[in-house]
């Protein structure tokens, strides 16, 4: 079976690579193959999974997709979206490509969500992320896991880092909410096993160890076999928010990883009944025996606190000035995709008092400001790439662009589960300014432009939904 491995350069991704590669023709997906060498059954390929195009070319003669992919920390230099319309654009692009290529199956690893609750943000994304993967015809297999305890990763490191470097504890009331970990070799086995399952199609299943402990208890068993001394203090009035900038701190970290973690612990992350397939769900290691594993062979770090770092510093290295903004608003339920395209560039000069001004000629649109005699920014409708639900305007040229041969900045427009929301986004752009201006001025008003536009589409969905029931047709968007 030719399988395609995304996040294979990550933590769960190498682990899961080892243990494919016996067996299946691994295609290795990760942003650069720097310092990777193919090897036998393993040929590792560059591609940015935000880009449909780079999608669309791992995709080729693939049998079965893994999707270990997430955007909890910024992919550009300047990134200004939430994780949650990232992850939605991510998943968008994946599921649409495996349909087109003929896919016969994704195999998804998400968190275990609780039933009949308003879910925190990350958990809510990581819902949607599945209802979006299966959305274009090919069935998903999404395995839900609780606390994956390992070495490395996400969550453990911090509740490691958090034992080991405090001389005490004070826990607030979500320390009694209850959840299921899961040793990290098990979550590979059942991986492995959800992958080789052909029967198991369109279903999510849950997975976590023999015991369901609440997250006071995974503190102190892990202190204990750290062999640490640590006290604890109930103080219940400590909301969730609070935690977030000292965690952050403590474990080295950043917020942006560690914000959406925290906030999910408001929930009781276990196991159910109707989420449980045989010989997947129950994973056999003890939570104390899976935290021997984690941290055999490590070094303690003892009592000490760590150099402190600022927790709101992306850790992308990238030598390139790019930019990535994405936003999601919410439009009337008669537009498409087109009519929020066509709609926001003739919006821009009316929003802006005709400070900002418009030129649409067929498929070219050119902003410019009026004390200039060049466009800030050229705009080329990209029929090839855009859609029903997607609408492409490559950003060929401008005063205010840094463009090359091979450039793929773009402005996009997209709808995804059939919602009246479209995710409007900026993907590798390059500014001209000097980075520091920019980032004072240009990105400064993108956003209120984009906040704003936001308002008033949500405001003509109101008064469109309003209209008809009252019994009037829409308006539609001439006025505009």
């Amino acid at each position: 079976m030719k399988i395609l491995l995304t996040g294979a350069s990550g933590y769960i991704g190498r682990n899961l690579l080892k243990e494919l590669k016996k067996n299946h023709e691994i295609i290795a997906v990760s942003r650069s193959t720097e310092n990777k060498e193919n090897e036998k059954n393993v040929t590792w390929v560059a591609a940015d999974l935000f880009a449909p195009e780079d999608n669309e070319r791992v995709m080729k003669d693939i049998d079965l997709a893994v999707y270990l992919v997430h955007s909890m920390q910024p992919p550009a230099k300047l990134t200004q979206a939430s994780f949650e319309d990232m992850d939605a654009l991510l998943a968008d692009n994946f599921a649409r490509a495996a349909a087109n290529n003929g896919v016969k199956r994704i195999v998804y690893l998400s968190g275990i969500v609780p039933e009949n609750e308003k879910l925190s943000r990350h958990l809510a994304s990581r819902l949607e992320c599945e209802k979006i993967l299966s959305s274009h015809g090919v069935p998903v297999t999404t395995l839900r896991a609780g606390l994956i305890v390992g070495p490395k990763g996400s969550s453990f490191p911090i509740l490691q880092s958090l034992v080991e470097r405090l001389p005490g504890l004070v826990l607030p009331s979500w320390a009694y909410n209850r959840t299921h970990p899961v040793a990290l070799r098990d979550l590979i086995e059942g991986l492995l096993a959800a992958i080789e399952r052909e029967d198991l199609g369109q279903c999510s299943i849950d997975i976590g160890g023999p015991e369901e402990i609440t997250y006071r208890e995974l503190f102190e068993q892990t202190a204990e076999v750290l062999g640490k001394k640590l006290p604890m203090v109930d103080l219940p009035i400590i909301p969730v928010w609070a935690f977030k900038l000292w965690v952050a701190l403590i474990s080295g970290k950043p917020i942006e990883m560690v914000g959406p973690l925290l906030d999910s612990l408001v929930h009781d992350l276990v196991i159910t009944p109707e989420h449980t397939v045989e010989g997947i769900t129950n994973a056999p290691t003890g939570f104390k025996e899976s935290v021997r594993l984690a941290t055999e062979g490590q070094d303690s770090t003892g009592y000490s606190l760590p150099r402190l770092r600022i927790p709101f510093k992306s850790d992308v290295e990238n030598p390139k000035n790019d930019v990535k903004s994405i936003q999601r608003v919410t439009i009337p339920a008669s537009w498409s995709v087109q009519d929020t395209a066509s709609y926001y560039l003739k919006w821009l000069s009316r929003a802006s008092f005709k400070v900002v001004g418009t030129r649409i000629t067929d498929n070219r649109t050119e902003i410019f400001l009026p004390l200039l005699k060049e466009p800030i920014l050229i705009l080329q409708h990209s029929p090839q790439r855009s859609s029903e639900d997607a609408v492409v305007y490559l950003i060929s040229g401008g005063l205010f662009a840094r463009t090359a041969e091979g450039s793929r900045a773009r402005l996009a427009f997209r709808r995804v589960l059939g919602e009246n929301r479209v995710i409007i986004a900026i993907h590798e752009y390059e500014p001209s300014l000097p980075w520091t201006v920019y980032t004072l001025t240009q990105a400064r008003v993108h956003l209120i432009v984009m906040t704003i536009f936001g308002y008033e589409t949500k405001a003509l969905a109101a008064l469109e939904n309003f209209r008809e029931n009252r019994g009037h047709k829409p308006a539609g968007i001439a006025a505009a």
